[in-house]
C-alpha cells in the first residue's frame, strides 16, 4: 500500500497532518472494528479485512512505511541501526576516555613545565652574577620548562576539541536513537 492509497483509504486529503492522521485512524477504526459485527460471520470477517487494511495505512502514513513487507524490513533495518548506534556509542565512550586522560597526562606535563619555567628562572636570576653556569643552567631548565608547557598547553586544547567533537556525536547519536525508537 502507497500514500496515496492510504490517505484514500481514510479519506484524506494529500496534505493531512499527523494529527488529522490520528482522528481519521480513530474514528474508522471504531466504525470498522470487527467486534461490532460478533453476531454475524460474515460481517465479521469483511470488518477484520478492512480492519487490517486500516492498520497499515494507518503505519504507511504514520511511519512512511509501505506495507508489511516493507514495515518488517524496516524493522529489522531499524533493529540493525539502533543496533550499529549503540556499538558507535560504545566506541565514543572508549575513546572519550582515553582521551581524557592523556588530556589530563598533559594537564600534569603543563603544570610540571611551569613550575620548571618558574623555578629556573629564580634560579637564573639569583645566580647570575655570582655563579654564572648556576645562571646558565636555571636559565635551561626555565627555557625547557617553558617550551614543555607551551607545547603540553596545545596538546590539551587539541585533546579537548576532539572531547568535544565526540560528545557532539553522542548527542547527534542519541537523537538519532531516540527517534528510532
Amino acid at each position: 500500500m502507497n500514500r496515496a492509497e492510504a490517505l484514500r483509504l481514510l479519506g484524506l486529503d494529500d496534505d493531512a497532518t499527523l494529527d488529522e492522521i490520528k482522528t481519521a485512524y480513530k474514528e474508522t477504526a471504531q466504525i470498522l472494528h470487527p467486534d461490532k459485527f460478533a453476531g454475524n460471520r460474515k460481517l465479521q470477517k469483511r470488518a477484520e479485512e478492512q480492519f487490517k487494511n486500516l492498520q497499515e495505512a494507518y503505519e504507511v502514513l504514520s511511519r512512511g512505511g509501505s506495507g508489511s513487507k516493507a514495515r518488517s524490513s524496516a524493522r529489522s533495518s531499524s533493529r540493525s541501526r539502533v543496533v550499529e548506534l549503540e556499538s558507535k556509542l560504545r566506541g565514543i565512550a572508549a575513546a572519550r576516555v582515553q582521551l581524557q586522560q592523556q588530556r589530563d597526562s598533559f594537564i600534569d606535563r603543563r603544570r610540571t613545565g611551569l613550575m620548571l619555567l618558574i623555578g629556573g628562572a629564580v634560579a637564573a636570576l639569583f645566580a647570575r652574577w655570582r655563579i654564572p653556569w648556576l645562571a646558565g643552567l636555571g636559565g635551561a631548565v626555565a627555557f625547557w620548562g617553558g617550551f614543555d608547557a607551551f607545547t603540553a598547553h596545545r596538546s590539551v586544547g587539541d585533546l579537548t576539541k576532539q572531547i568535544n567533537n565526540l560528545n557532539n556525536e553522542k548527542k547527534q547519536i542519541l537523537a538519532e536513537l531516540e527517534e528510532l525508537e
